[in-house]
């Protein structure tokens, strides 16, 4: 295949030479799990990512079943860079979903969230 226009042929060379390490933070893993039934509240919250995030600029929060939300206090001081954690307050039964704001390594800001059931 021949380009002829350089615009084209230099968008594809971006594209190809493209590194992942420019690439949007992912959450790899979460305690508790996405979608998870639990017997008893969690002591902590633990996100895991595909990169470093900046933890004094990322957010973690619970939100009940009814909409009442409730900010979490990020560990900021210890663990892996790659990693946001949270002591859990205790918790009612239900249905909560976990609300997470964080800034990738490429300068982006990325967000998510994720459920767990409590039971009674």
């Amino acid at each position: 295949m021949i380009v002829r226009r350089p615009w084209l042929a230099a968008a594809l060379g971006m594209l190809v030479t493209a590194s992942p390490a420019a690439a949007h933070s992912l959450l790899l893993e979460s305690v508790p799990a996405a979608g998870a039934t639990l017997s008893a509240p969690p002591a902590q919250l633990m996100l895991r990512f595909n990169n470093r995030v900046e933890k004094a600029l990322s957010r973690l929060r619970l939100v009940d079943e009814h909409g009442a939300e409730q900010p979490l206090a990020i560990t900021v001081a210890s663990g892996a860079a790659d990693r946001l954690s949270a002591p859990v307050p205790a918790l009612a039964p239900g249905r909560w979903r976990v609300q997470w704001q964080v800034l990738s390594t490429d300068g982006h800001v990325v967000s998510g969230r994720f459920d767990f059931t409590l039971r009674p």
